[in-house]
């Protein structure tokens, strides 16, 4: 029972985690993210590699 919380603490971590990765990533400037060649249909699956791994 105590790895079933663990994982959904886990998940839970990490949706919070991407969550904040994706508001980081829209609130920087336009010029930036072209600078990072980061276009704005591409921050969901940049946010997901970068805490998911995937």
């Amino acid at each position: 029972m105590n790895s079933l919380f663990e994982t959904l603490r886990d998940r839970a971590n990490k949706r919070a985690r991407y969550n904040e990765t994706v508001a980081s990533l829209k609130s920087t400037s336009l010029n930036t993210r072209l600078d990072l060649d980061i276009y704005r249909g591409d921050i969901p699956q940049i946010a997901r590699q970068a805490v998911y791994g995937k």
